[in-house]
């Protein structure tokens, strides 16, 4: 790797797309992220992931998109060689889900000596595991709420055991892929009818299922975790998700980011005793899986109640997404957000840390 030196703009190469299910949002936060990075002070090249798997050269499209139609990453363009990701002085992954935010990719980076945004290998890969996260959070003392996971392979060959540990959860409970995000592959079961069913859509999206006990009525908060050149992490005011519980069951893709029936309320309406208190956990369950660089992490509030949902190591991260909008209202507005990333990255050693 070239490191860049006094005078010379620093090289950032921006990753993005994917093979996930959330290439889509991957695309989305692509954009908002190019439009804003200070190009008078890093030199800045996109380089997209297909959804094949296919590492190319090419911006996020979006003037030709129809309404409600999300972009992706187009698979006629170049593809790119892999030293115009390794000559960069830092690489942004801006990916969501597996084979991107799941330590894949910062393993690579890693082998190859190249600076990045965001959360190392084991950091990332316990993030993207809401099953293995649960039983970091359990040891650091974080609440949670009952669950059980289902590991690759059990569900065919142990269903009736693992139907009955689900079934004293009571209803309703929520089956979700152990690795996916953006709520993909997430149903809520309100009758045992339909448990088989929901397991088997979640294993469309990974083998490794966790199924949890619903908090139906719970407020659904989050907070923001940057940690600056210093090191030490730092937590955002707390927003809320608002959710029009007519049109969907839950927090799904489809609210988050095609039909608008979400809202973000930033800041939550809630006690300075509470809104410390989900800031203290969120700087916990930061440095409980070994973060660096940033993250949200969301909690169920139930009245006095708190418990902790998952950590999310590269959030959504539009300029409508909850991560920034934190951030806004901390008094860090986006395009400085984007800057504080990559000087954080920039200060940082590769190889162990």
């Amino acid at each position: 790797m070239s490191s860049s030196t006094g005078g010379s703009r620093p090289r950032v190469c921006l990753v993005y797309g994917g093979r996930s299910s959330e290439h889509e949002v991957s695309c989305l936060t692509a954009r908002e992220v190019l439009s804003v990075i200070d190009t008078s002070r890093y030199d800045v090249h996109a380089v997209g992931i297909t959804r094949t798997g296919r590492w190319v050269s090419a911006e996020p499209r979006w003037s030709d998109l129809a309404a409600g139609q999300l972009p992706e990453v187009d698979e006629s363009a170049p593809t790119v060689p892999w030293e115009s990701v390794t000559d960069a002085d830092v690489v942004f992954p801006l990916l969501h889900g597996p084979w991107g935010e799941d330590g894949t990719l910062q393993g690579l980076l890693d082998l190859a000596d190249v600076r990045y945004v965001g959360a190392g290998v084991l950091a990332s890969a316990v993030g993207m595991d809401k099953a293995f996260a649960k039983v970091v959070f359990a040891a650091a003392g974080l609440p949670q709420v009952p669950y059980v996971p289902i590991e690759s392979g059990a569900w065919p060959s142990d269903r009736p055991r693992i139907e009955a540990r689900v079934r004293a959860l009571g209803l309703p409970v929520f089956v979700k892929p152990s690795r996916a995000g953006s709520s993909s592959g997430v149903v809520r079961v309100d009758a045992w009818d339909d448990l088989a069913a929901a397991i088997d859509h979640a294993r469309e999206f990974d083998p490794k299922v966790v199924v949890e006990a619903g908090k139906i009525g719970a407020r659904e908060v989050e907070c923001g975790v940057v940690q600056g050149v210093d090191g030490a992490p730092r937590a955002s005011v707390v927003g809320e998700v608002r959710v029009q519980h007519g049109s969907h069951a839950f927090y799904d893709f489809e609210a988050k980011y095609v039909d608008g029936t979400s809202a973000n309320v930033v800041p939550a309406d809630l006690s300075r005793t509470v809104s410390d208190r989900i800031r203290a956990y969120a700087l916990q369950a930061f440095q409980a899986i070994g973060g660096e660089g940033l993250a949200r992490v969301d909690f169920f509030l139930d009245g006095e109640e708190l418990v902790i949902n998952e950590i999310n190591t590269m959030p959504g991260f539009t300029t409508s997404s909850m991560f920034p909008l934190l951030w806004e209202a901390s008094g860090v507005p986006y395009a400085e957000l984007v800057d504080q990333l990559l000087q954080q990255a920039l200060s940082r050693p590769t190889g162990l840390r």
